[in-house]
């Protein structure tokens, strides 16, 4: 059995989340490693970001967003509102005064936190979203290829709308 690893990486934009179709970059890299039969694995390594299978939709928003999306974005609203305020006020507890002390704390806090601004962490609305749908899928690899119907794709999202920041997607092929 060979294993073969890419990362690819991606950029969101912030202020809603962001969807990414990463269907042909996954193809390609299953061409690129050689692997006939077997699995491939797509990893988000992000706590706000998922990974999920769907049908690609022809109908998109003015701003580009497939209807689907725009679907998801509002069932998941409705179950999960977006965080607008620190704790203890609003609905979320994340994230509390410890969160905030480790946070400031790391060398690299202000790239993370940018103008170190509390109200940058303000995502566990994100965090709850991605934890839902999940950070990874397993897809076949049939005769080289991703093993997929015509219509169905894999998306990459970033839940986190604080900020645009750039992200990385795991893909590990296994097989012969």
């Amino acid at each position: 059995m060979s294993v073969y690893r890419e990362v690819i990486g991606l950029t969101s934009h912030g202020c809603t989340p962001t969807y990414i179709n990463i269907t042909d970059w996954v193809r390609e890299i299953i061409a690129r490693s050689g692997i006939k039969d077997g699995i491939v694995s797509v990893i988000s390594p992000h706590t706000t970001c998922s990974v999920f299978f769907q049908e690609f939709v022809h109908d998109k928003t003015e701003d580009g967003t497939e209807f689907l999306q725009v679907d998801l974005n509002r069932v998941l609203d409705k179950i999960i509102p977006d965080q607008t305020s620190l704790p203890p006020e609003g609905e979320y507890m994340y994230p509390g005064p410890e969160h905030f002390d480790e946070v400031f704390s790391w060398p690299d806090a202000e790239s993370y936190l940018p103008g170190m601004d509390k109200l940058q962490l303000l995502n566990a609305d994100a965090h709850l979203k991605a934890t839902i749908l999940g950070s990874s899928q397993v897809f076949p690899v049939e005769d080289g290829s991703l093993g997929l119907s015509v219509t169905g794709y894999i998306y990459f999202v970033d839940f986190d709308r604080m900020r645009a920041r750039t992200r990385k997607c795991k893909v590990v092929v296994m097989g012969d």
